[in-house]
């Protein structure tokens, strides 16, 4: 059984894991990492000290961008009009090179470097000037349920709420506030829309992680650090692929309910309990 596309705004993504490009020791761990995760839309961190490495060569360089659509994202911006314009300058640059991830954007205004805890008040604004500018917004956010509804409001492509910090390797910190945004955002009885995508973003450490993320009926899991600094990366990546997979199909399969008791496998009528004769 084949996993579906998922469709975020005018975008088609055959896998639903999506992966950065940050992180890695050299670049050819980095692409067979990435061919080996099967995802078919990398992010990218636009600002210079990100995109361009010590000897001056960029990191789009290294990439093939004919196998992927590349999502810009404003990591490292503190502030709403730091972001934007980091924004706008991931447009421009892959307008230049002909790729179709101009149309959209990660966005990500954080706190503290401390933290990386998204800013909301920042994000908020952010998030309404890039929709008025055109962009398709994918918006980094806390697991903050009404501030994810206030993203979706304001114009938001996708929501995508933190599992925990950035980098931390945490997992899903907060189940029970995921859970709530999906309902929000995605139950019409609650005022949401079963197509609107919600993709879990930061703090994945194993595959299981990717699972439980799916199993809660996320869209998709978006992650960087726990393919790059894993002992094998590629052997990570491998996993996290068919986790992804995984948590969809247990979502989707109907699990069974869980219980206070026991209840058998057998059925213990009809159990034979002697032998005639004996």
């Amino acid at each position: 059984m084949m996993v579906p596309p998922l469709q975020v705004g005018s975008f088609t993504l055959r896998s639903r894991l999506v992966v950065g490009t940050g992180k890695y020791s050299e670049a050819e761990t980095m692409n067979l990492a990435l061919a080996a995760c099967g995802a078919d839309v990398i992010t990218v961190a636009v600002r210079r000290e990100r995109l361009i490495d010590a000897n001056g060569k960029s990191l789009l360089d290294t990439l093939d961008s004919s196998r992927f659509t590349i999502l810009p994202n404003t990591a490292g911006c503190f502030t709403a009009a730091d972001a934007v314009r980091v924004a706008r300058l991931g447009r421009d640059i892959l307008r230049q090179m002909g790729n179709p991830g101009e149309r959209w954007v990660k966005l990500e205004v954080l706190g503290d470097k401390r933290t990386l805890l998204p800013d909301p008040v920042g994000t908020l604004e952010a998030c309404r000037e890039l929709v008025a500018d055109g962009f398709e917004v994918l918006c980094y956010s806390s697991d903050d349920p009404i501030m994810a509804v206030r993203l979706r409001d304001a114009g938001a492509t996708s929501v995508m709420p933190a599992g925990s910090p950035i980098g931390s390797g945490r997992g899903i910190s907060n189940a029970s506030a995921i859970s709530i945004i999906l309902e929000l955002l995605k139950d019409p009885a609650a005022g949401g829309d079963p197509s609107f995508p919600v993709i879990v973003d930061a703090g994945v450490g194993t595959p299981s992680d990717v699972t439980t993320a799916m199993e809660l009926g996320a869209d998709g899991v978006l992650l960087n650090t726990a393919i790059a600094h894993a002992k094998d990366p590629v052997m990570m990546a491998k996993a996290m692929r068919m986790a992804c997979d995984a948590g969809w199909l247990g979502a989707h399969a109907g699990r069974m309910p869980k219980r206070r008791y026991a209840s058998a496998s057998s059925p213990w009528e009809g159990v034979v309990t002697h032998i005639p004769g004996e």
